[in-house]
């Protein structure tokens, strides 16, 4: 019984340093006053969703039932009374509206060629993949819908994990070219020195790294190795020793399972560690989203065919151990740099959303105030680009190939990402400008049709990105109104 009492102390108690936070994260975005002065009221206490019993095996099978790292059911007994949810007439209004509105999106007649040469001045026709995504029909685009904020708040649609990883595969990639040939003998030949130069290293990694060598290429890119080759052996084994010696002093008496290498296991071992090192953050939704890139990048080290739907089971303790320490600790490294995003209250992306929104001021004033006269605040859909840095936007292999050039770039993640995220905001403009309410700007900003993105997409959102930073980093008077 004490065992038991001892296992679930550290998620009950929030006071507790480490323990899970019920901060607003990728998941739950801050509330909007005007929402919540109405339509608020005491939260009603609420079932607790049973835990899964099956241990998810499989990359598939994790990504499939997973929203967050921890299980439904660990923060049952957490007390959280002093939240409020909507009133629950609000909410049932709430989703008949919008299910209402998706069942009249998903109708897409066939109009004949000579009713669309008949189209109204003022209807706009499809033209574009992305316009298709957001289709309505002529009387729906023709007649000016507005719904009040009050009345209706959007989903949040995200794209599901698994199909953010495909292209992680090795089976079925097409041959290399003689540049990519050349760009990989080059990576070669930098690794296997005995002293790497780092801003060599940097110089070519900016463009993308080359699959097979992206995990060492990582670990030195993001400061957890050292340059030297005899040194990085060292290193690499006393990094890998440290971190289960967190394991065994933090988590082994905790959780009678630890022996079951699966996904969630993993994942769970590194934020719980993570959480216990950092005392004035914990765990904050969407810290797990960053665990994710390094976890597939590792694990394509020692995989060479579909990691999507691979058996985890199937690989020795020993690199299972392997993959995981080198995840925490690049996961480390990579916070080290944005732990104010996670902090109470999270002022790095205060900050940061707020230094988005007068960017996109100076560099687009049309697109910002078009999100004046709707309403639509930064913060409603900007929070979460910097939360999971653009994770829930974007499918895997993009944010792979974006934290290529995040960890060559000087500051990368708490600086260049908000470049990346203006130049990933503009590149959507015709379609925000074709949206005339409130709800419709915010179904589009948080499901952006990017599932078919690839290098090449990145490539020129990166090259924008980099552009915006020349112009507008260096000239403070630019920056500001």
């Amino acid at each position: 019984m004490a065992a038991e009492s001892s296992k679930q102390f550290w998620k009950r108690s929030a006071k507790l340093p480490g323990s899970i936070q019920p901060v607003y994260g990728a998941q739950h975005p801050p509330l909007d006053p005007r929402l919540t002065k109405n339509f608020i009221k005491e939260r009603s206490k609420v079932n607790a969703l049973p835990m899964k019993n099956k241990k998810a095996s499989s990359f598939h099978e994790f990504a499939r039932d997973t929203s967050d790292a921890w299980d439904i059911g660990d923060d049952e007994d957490e007390d959280f009374s002093s939240f409020q949810t909507l009133n629950s007439k609000v909410a049932k209004a709430t989703a008949a509206q919008v299910l209402e509105n998706h069942s009249r999106l998903r109708v897409k007649p066939e109009w004949p060629q000579a009713a669309l040469s008949e189209t109204p001045a003022n209807c706009k026709v499809i033209k574009s993949s992305s316009d298709a995504q957001i289709f309505r029909t002529p009387e729906d685009v023709c007649t000016h819908n507005s719904l009040h904020k009050q009345q209706s708040l959007p989903l949040r649609p995200i794209i599901p994990l698994v199909a953010r990883i495909s292209d992680q595969n090795a089976s079925g990639a097409p041959p290399m070219t003689v540049r990519e040939k050349t760009r990989l003998e080059k990576f070669r030949q930098l690794l296997s020195s005995s002293n790497t130069d780092l801003d060599e290293l940097r110089k070519c990694s900016w463009p993308g790294v080359p699959r097979e060598v992206r995990p060492v290429t990582w670990r030195l890119l993001s400061g957890y190795l050292p340059a030297s080759m005899e040194r990085r052996k060292l290193t690499l084994q006393r990094k890998r020793e440290e971190y289960f010696g967190f394991i065994e002093q933090y988590y082994d008496s905790r959780n009678e399972e630890h022996h079951q290498d699966t996904y969630r296991q993993i994942f769970e071992r590194i934020l719980f560690i993570w959480a216990i090192r950092h005392p004035a953050s914990g765990y904050v939704q969407g810290i797990n989203d960053l665990v994710t890139p390094f976890f597939v990048v590792f694990l394509s080290e020692y995989v060479e065919e579909d990691v999507e739907n691979f058996d985890v089971t199937n690989l020795s303790q020993d690199v299972m151990r392997s993959i995981e320490a080198d995840s925490f600790w690049c996961m480390s490294k990579l916070l080290d740099g944005i732990q104010d995003n996670y902090t109470f209250a999270q002022p790095g992306i205060q900050k940061k959303v707020k230094a988005l929104e007068e960017l996109v001021s100076r560099i687009d004033e049309q697109v910002h105030n078009h999100f004046r006269e709707y309403e639509v605040e930064y913060l409603q859909f900007a929070f979460r680009w910097m939360n999971n840095l653009l994770m829930r936007e974007l499918p895997l292999r993009c944010t792979i190939r974006l934290w290529d050039t995040y960890q060559s770039e000087p500051e990368g993640f708490s600086h260049f990402h908000l470049y990346v995220c203006a130049a990933f905001l503009i590149k959507w403009r015709k379609e925000i400008l074709d949206e005339k309410d409130f709800q419709g700007l915010l179904m589009l900003l948080q499901n952006l049709p990017t599932i078919h993105w690839g290098n090449e997409e990145i490539g020129l959102l990166l090259a924008e990105a980099y552009r915006l930073k020349y112009m507008f980093a260096d000239a403070p008077n630019h920056y500001r109104r």
